[in-house]
């Protein structure tokens, strides 16, 4: 513990130190970058750490990658591109976009390259598109990486473009430190060999030990069949179409009685998958204690008191947001045993005004919601209770996403005035809430590999502050572990231990 310790002041020291020499050394002209991209670098020690991570805590190589990251991104603009910023007919080709999970959970984002064809004319406008797609995925799921998948099928030399090529990997190899998981080529032609063969060299020994190549029957290492599209042996019916935007894959979830019949059913998919444009900054912890109280859904009798949330995993962490204290903080544990397939989340209300919400899922044939729609007054709390269906296993794939927004002062809290007050609603006034789920019988039964399990580990210690990202009036919240979670996940470990091999 004591090295431990040792050497996480060591990398504090870098992160102020590096900190430090580009406020000194690199910010001369006012003007050389965007005031909001310097101004996060100073508040965001998660980030300064990511670059130092990414060049093996060398701290000048460290500033010389956000001198080149931060140029780009004023060149581009990235801190205002939007979905407006990009001609249309880059959406409606289907030649880039996120969509699914990998095994380990890390977001899907496919270049369709027979879609692909080299002209100078556009060249500008698809590296714009891709600072989009990556730019909008940052600021939702900072600190998550990404899973990039080249699908080769039916391509041919003419389709690709080496300097864009080149551009897509300086995307991760400068301007988006830490940023991704593994770049998997699929079913390339032969023909392409040395094509390839020169992306390597572009590539550091970090990068290279990225990139996978498979085939049609081998892709199913990485990613599973019901993420796959069918010509790669999968099972995924999903077809790109414009507009929506396809990456917002929460739906609504089952209620305790079934599923529910809501505005979500009646929401404009395209309004509800508008681009984002979020600015990072940071939360202020909000020292209330809120009172308990019911849910303002009303209960039946068999619902009443403490049997509703009887055998759900209490939650350990708390994130302290705007409006509501949100526990857990990150994560939603599952199991095997009956006494591991409900997780209780608890939304306390710390705005002076009554707060709506409601809960969605990328799952939602496999999880019950109770309540997933309903209201919060001011000073409350609120237990929700996600159940697990049997015959089901929670998986890395699995998002949760809590939506919350203050109401007017007397607002109705019906199910007829919520529907009406979320086709209402700004989205620029939601706070949005984001959990990922671990299986916990496949984590202390050693079922996943150890390096998935260190890189869970350190993935989640290094995780430890804070962020709420926000635009004008928009809150978009990014909880984080503490390190009880950690300590929660190596007991299970020793434990696991010491029944199978002392």
């Amino acid at each position: 513990m004591a090295n431990l310790s040792l050497l996480q002041q060591d990398i504090e020291k870098k992160i102020e130190e590096t900190k430090q020499k580009f406020k000194n050394e690199y910010v001369q002209e006012s003007d050389k970058y965007d005031s909001r991209d310097v101004d996060r670098l100073q508040k965001d020690d998660a980030l300064v750490e990511a670059y130092l991570t990414w060049r093996q805590y060398s701290v000048d190589d460290a500033l010389k990658m956000i001198d080149d990251s931060f140029l780009w991104r004023k060149e581009f603009g990235l801190n205002d591109l939007t979905e407006s910023s990009i001609p249309k007919w880059m959406f409606e080709t289907g030649a880039v976009f996120l969509h699914g999970y990998d095994k380990e959970g890390n977001k899907l984002f496919w270049f369709k390259v027979k879609l692909h064809t080299k002209d100078a004319k556009t060249i500008m406008d698809k590296k714009k598109y891709v600072a989009f797609w990556l730019e909008r995925y940052a600021k939702r799921e900072p600190g998550m990486p990404l899973t990039v998948v080249f699908d080769m099928a039916d391509s041919g030399i003419s389709n690709i473009d080496m300097d864009f090529v080149k551009y897509i990997i300086n995307c991760f190899k400068v301007y988006y430190p830490k940023f991704l998981s593994k770049m998997i080529i699929v079913d390339m032609p032969w023909i392409m060999n040395a094509a390839w063969k020169i992306v390597k060299t572009w590539l550091g020994p970090e990068a290279i030990s990225k990139l996978k190549f498979a085939s049609k029957n081998e892709i199913q290492t990485f990613i599973d069949p019901e993420y796959l599209p069918l010509h790669m042996g999968g099972m995924d019916p999903f077809k790109y179409s414009y507009p929506p935007l396809p990456d917002d894959d929460f739906q609504t979830p089952t209620c305790e009685n079934g599923p529910i019949v809501s505005e979500d059913d009646n929401e404009s998919k395209e309004g509800e998958s508008e681009g984002k444009e979020l600015e990072s900054s940071f939360s202020s912890e909000v020292a209330v204690k809120p009172k308990k109280v019911q849910s303002s859904l009303k209960l039946d009798d068999n619902d009443k008191g403490d049997c509703r949330t009887k055998g759900a995993r209490k939650p350990l962490t708390t994130f302290k947001g705007p409006l509501l204290n949100v526990s857990p903080a990150e994560e939603l544990s599952f199991g095997t045993k009956e006494s591991e397939r409900k997780c209780l989340i608890i939304l306390d209300n710390v705005s002076k005004n009554q707060v709506a919400f409601k809960v969605r899922t990328t799952a939602p044939e496999k999880y019950r919601v109770k309540p997933s729609n309903s209201s919060c007054e001011p000073g409350a709390s609120v237990d929700i209770v996600v159940s697990l269906h049997g015959g089901y296993q929670a998986s890395l794939q699995d998002r949760f996403l809590v939506m919350a927004a203050e109401m007017e002062q007397n607002a109705g809290a019906g199910s007829p005035e919520l529907a009406q007050f979320w086709k209402d609603v700004p989205k620029t006034k939601i706070m949005d809430h984001r959990y990922t789920t671990i299986n916990v019988s496949s984590w202390t039964g050693m079922g996943i590999s150890t390096m998935q399990f260190m890189a869970k580990a350190n993935h989640a210690i290094m995780r430890t502050t804070p962020h709420i990202q926000t635009h004008e009036n928009h809150i978009s919240t990014r909880q984080v572990p503490v390190i009880s979670q950690m300590i929660l996940l190596f007991d299970n470990v020793l434990l696991y231990i010491h029944k199978n091999l002392v």
